[in-house]
């Protein structure tokens, strides 16, 4: 599923939270939105699953408007948010049991061994679980209805090494070999690193830089970027001037 975000504006009160940011997203590709806390990254998400309305501009999701388009645009997107939520009372299998009927793809073998592995309970309330525990279940609802495209909100927060090691590595880069697109914000850019093709760079609500993640790397070299790692570029990109 392609993904294009033309001159996209979000405000909060008065203040721009996203402003004026155009990228596109080609279908099948791993697209990483980095950016330091509170660029913008969240905003940008809500905007696109249609859980808010943008103030200007638009996004399109395979050609059409999320905001209008939600209910039927949902079926093929997979979505993990940044704060995980979901009845307390409930269990894994409570939730599964609300959540497969809307799918007509939904994967319960695979829902299965996704929690075997991460060895979460099925029956434990979601109040009770751990904060990585609660992200790698709501990871799992994300990929059960097999998606042609994943929106990952910041997914390896509050996960331990092997699991982020899982995130990365095996997870992305099997869905980008299948041909599912992903577009992910992350902290973590030595993870987001190993497996984006492309990203953007958010610096107060405004794109910063935009493109293929080798291509990035090379424009860093030629510029005098010694190492040209995405942590390196992130950082020169996004530092505070400080003054005397």
């Amino acid at each position: 599923m392609k993904i294009e975000a033309r001159d996209l504006v979000v405000r909060y009160g008065g203040k721009r939270a996203v402003d004026g940011v155009s990228f596109e997203v080609e279908p099948g590709t791993v697209f990483a939105l980095v950016g330091r806390n509170g660029a913008g990254k969240s905003s940008l998400v809500k905007v696109l699953l249609g859980q808010r309305h943008a103030d200007h501009g638009e996004v399109l999701v395979d050609g059409r408007d999320p905001w209008r388009d939600r209910a039927a645009l949902m079926r093929d997107i997979g979505a993990s948010p940044e704060v995980p939520d979901a009845p307390p009372g409930l269990s894994a299998t409570d939730l599964e049991k609300h959540h497969a009927g809307f799918y007509s793809q939904w994967d319960h073998a695979g829902f299965r061994a996704r929690l075997e592995r991460f060895e979460l309970p099925l029956d434990s309330p979601f109040a009770s679980l751990s904060r990585g525990q609660k992200a790698l279940l709501m990871l799992s609802f994300a990929l059960a209805p097999r998606p042609k495209l994943l929106v990952l909100d910041d997914p390896t927060l509050g996960l331990d090494a092997v699991a982020r090691r899982f995130v990365f590595d095996e997870l992305i880069g099997e869905l980008s070999e299948r041909g599912v697109t992903v577009f992910l914000t992350s902290h973590d850019l030595e993870g987001v690193e190993r497996v984006a093709t492309h990203l953007a760079i958010l610096r107060a609500g405004r794109v910063e830089s935009c493109g293929r993640l080798d291509e990035l790397r090379e424009e860093a070299a030629r510029s005098g970027v010694e190492p040209p790692t995405l942590e390196e570029i992130f950082v020169r990109r996004t530092r505070m001037e400080v003054s005397a």
